[in-house]
């Protein structure tokens, strides 16, 4: 499998943590943006087959989280990443404090012994 796939199983692990449409995270006229990806491989993906992808919160900032991933396929880690996400005022493009909604999801989500 070609390697950009990695980075598109990583976004979906990041898609369910960010994007719920019962309870929207961005503040109003803000969005999440990657500021930082850090992909390492460790195996490759074996076509047919399927992955899970594991994600979680490492550090929640003022105006930004820090995510753990890791694809595993057949039970063998294939990757790990590390993900910093920055919310970002849609006009101006500058950081934008998180809000306490936003911050209380991802504290409930942050990874246990970090």
């Amino acid at each position: 499998m070609n390697n950009a796939l990695f980075a598109t199983f990583l976004e979906t692990g990041r898609v369910e943590i960010l994007y719920d449409p019962e309870q929207p995270l961005a503040a109003d006229d803000a969005e999440f943006v990657i500021a930082r990806l850090t992909l390492d491989f460790r195996g490759e993906i074996q076509w047919p087959g399927s992955v899970t992808v594991g994600t979680g919160v490492r550090k929640v900032g003022n105006s930004s989280l820090t995510l753990s991933q890791a694809i595993y396929q057949d039970g063998r880690c294939v990757a790990d990443a590390e993900t910093v996400i920055v919310q970002v005022d849609t006009a101006s493009r500058k950081a934008r404090p998180l809000t306490p909604a936003a911050r209380k999801r991802f504290e409930d989500l942050r990874i246990a012994g970090i």
